[in-house]
């Protein structure tokens, strides 16, 4: 099952950061194959949400529990969909002109098509999906947050 690890200095605050990423229903607005986002429900810090993920043929619907950890965690597990597991996390940490993001994502899909599918691509996608967090910070927060120095801390990938 493919992993992704990340580790990127960007110019916004740990608050902005939590915040967007926090904003699952703005996600088909910006993100790539994200092509819908519901809240499901919100209990507290806790909220379980559906992302419906589209590319060319393929649809799929999978729901996630996400804790909200304010300001600067957020962690996902998987609840129910076409994954066999999903765990991801965001972690924010205030740093010098803005924050270090931490980020993880590792999932599996039942469907032995769809892990050859995605294996092939998976690590250019997650890029693309990490980026466009990155492009949206900038549109919400301004200009002046490119990143201060985009993978220097380091970037693993399993």
């Amino acid at each position: 099952m493919p992993t992704h690890h990340e580790r990127r200095q960007v110019a916004f605050t740990p608050e902005q950061l939590f915040d967007m990423v926090a904003d699952i229903e703005r996600y088909p607005e910006f993100l790539p194959w994200c092509v819908g986002a519901r809240i499901d429900s919100r209990q507290g810090d806790v909220v379980v949400a559906d992302l419906m993920i589209g590319f060319k043929l393929v649809r799929e619907t999978f729901t996630s529990r996400i804790v909200l950890e304010r300001p600067d965690k957020i962690h996902v597990t998987y609840v129910n969909g076409p994954l066999r597991n999903l765990r991801n996390h965001w972690v924010f940490e205030p740093a010098p002109g803005g924050a270090v993001i931490d980020f993880f994502v590792d999932f599996e899909f039942h469907s032995r098509i769809l892990r050859a599918l995605i294996g092939v691509v998976f690590h250019e996608a997650i890029r693309r999906m990490v980026g466009a967090f990155e492009a949206r910070a900038r549109v919400l927060y301004g200009a002046g947050g490119a990143p201060l120095a985009a993978n220097s801390l380091g970037r693993r990938e399993v």
